[in-house]
């Protein structure tokens, strides 16, 4: 993944303070009692409203002051003459920008974050409504209003319960959401699909315990319990046990390699229901999609069944567990695969135009190329300043580099740095340390006096 020219430098972005940030929040704070509502930009204590305006506000000064950098219009006269000492004051005005930003963003999302149990909430007893009128129309057009359709309905109605409480225990977490999101702070596929095949479970199970209540005749009370016949259920309770395995095993997985540091997890603002189909960085992933589209095919079969026969556990063919559980050791195989170390290919002194070819010496700028720098969900400025270099015994941050729209240093391939005054000529070692904390391996360079 290069990073050439990175994103906007301000979704995903943590908070800060400098002239962008302070410029944002000062017009925010400004403009809010003046518009006389939220539309205007209100500034009040934890509305949503203000929040999304001064973040809007601090994006914008950001763009503009980057920009301003880039073609060094704003770049004191004292620091001028010297390449180095003007890089590293740009860089220091923009970090301290995008730390404004950065704040301004985990406001949104905090708010958000909170209002969010609402909407799962809202969204569960939509599907029992939905469930009601299928169930109203479907009894209008066929045999009528029936046992079945009773318990159906009165299922939904616990489960309903159960998960709006659910959500209002973890509002602070995004209600539903909470058990599917990962510690990264991103929906997990593969707890998100174990999820569903629970909630169908246990719809099932509470179907089959609510009929005999509402059962008609002796008879059919007697017959109902044979609905949870393993012979009925093992394709079902089949593919739950793998969903549930491939959901512990990932975790795991995932918790060794970042420990390993073969594996780099930088936590995002927020969930987002995108995560459930891409990696990181935002990009398709192709195992994450195959493994929900085969996983929801499937679970559209499951509550088909069950609705034609709601008397018992609905029987999966084995072919369709089948599909599953191929399904599932490619999204495992994929996880185990993804990721990598960061790597240090080579050094070199880099060299501007009309300088000549020399050795490399203390305040000379190096190029190191490798591979891995910039961790997928790091491509925000406040995460691109994180990126470190230690040179010795010395640590040098990575200076930000601004073009028009972008960065052009850091990225995930190339880093330029300094050598600090303060690194003994002989030999040293070159190590990077990304913004996910992980460490690549040792280069060692000669530096002559």
């Amino acid at each position: 993944m290069a990073v050439d020219v990175a994103r906007d430098g301000t979704a995903g972005a943590p908070g800060s303070a400098g002239p962008a940030g302070t410029r944002a929040a000062g017009t925010a704070a400004g403009t809010g009692t003046a518009a006389g509502g939220h539309a205007g930009g209100c500034a009040c204590p934890g509305c949503p409203h203000g929040a999304r305006e001064a973040l809007r506000r601090a994006r914008a000064d950001f763009a503009a002051r980057r920009d301003e950098l880039a073609a060094g219009s704003t770049v004191p006269a004292a620091l001028a003459h010297s390449p180095g000492a003007s890089r590293q004051w740009v860089s220091d005005e923009l970090t301290q920008a995008a730390q404004a930003v950065a704040e301004r963003v985990r406001a949104v999302d905090d708010l958000r974050l909170r209002s969010l149990w609402r909407r799962t909430a809202l969204a569960v007893w939509c599907a029992v409504a939905l469930l009601a009128a299928v169930q109203a129309v479907t009894a209008a057009l066929g045999p009528g209003w029936t046992a079945a359709r009773t318990a159906g309905l009165a299922a939904a109605l616990a489960a309903a319960l159960c998960l709006t409480a659910a959500a209002r225990l973890h509002r602070s977490h995004g209600g539903v959401l909470a058990p599917v999101t990962g510690e990264d702070n991103r929906l997990s596929t593969s707890r998100a699909v174990a999820a569903a095949w629970v909630l169908l479970v246990c719809y099932a199970v509470l179907v089959l315990a609510v009929e005999p209540a509402v059962a008609s005749g002796a008879e059919d009370r007697r017959g109902l319990p044979a609905g949870l016949d393993l012979r009925h259920g093992a394709g079902l309770l089949t593919v739950l046990a793998l969903s549930c395995a491939v959901a512990v095993v990932v975790r795991r997985t995932v918790l060794l390699r970042v420990r390993a540091q073969r594996l780099q997890k930088v936590r995002a603002d927020r969930p987002r229901a995108a995560d459930l189909l891409t990696d990181d960085g935002g990009r398709g992933s192709f195992t994450d999609v195959q493994y929900v589209l085969v996983n929801a095919v499937v679970l559209v079969l499951a509550a088909v069944r069950l609705a034609r026969r709601p008397g018992e556990l609905p029987e999966l063919p084995w072919a369709a567990v089948l599909l599953a559980a191929v399904s599932a050791v490619t999204y495992l195989a994929g996880k185990y695969a993804e990721g990598g170390r960061p790597v240090v290919m080579s050094v070199v002194r880099a060299r501007e135009a009309g300088d000549l070819d020399a050795p490399i010496r203390t305040g000379d700028d190096i190029e190191i190329r490798g591979s891995g720098f910039v961790p997928p969900g790091a491509e925000a400025p406040d995460r691109l300043a994180r990126t470190t270099v230690r040179i010795g015994p010395v640590h040098v941050h990575v200076p930000l580099v601004p073009v028009a729209g972008g960065f052009v240093n850091p990225s995930d391939t190339v880093l330029v740095v300094p050598v600090p005054v303060d690194v003994e000529p002989g030999r040293v070692e070159v190590q990077v340390v990304t913004a996910a904390g992980a460490e690549t391996n040792r280069y060692a360079i000669d530096v002559v006096d």
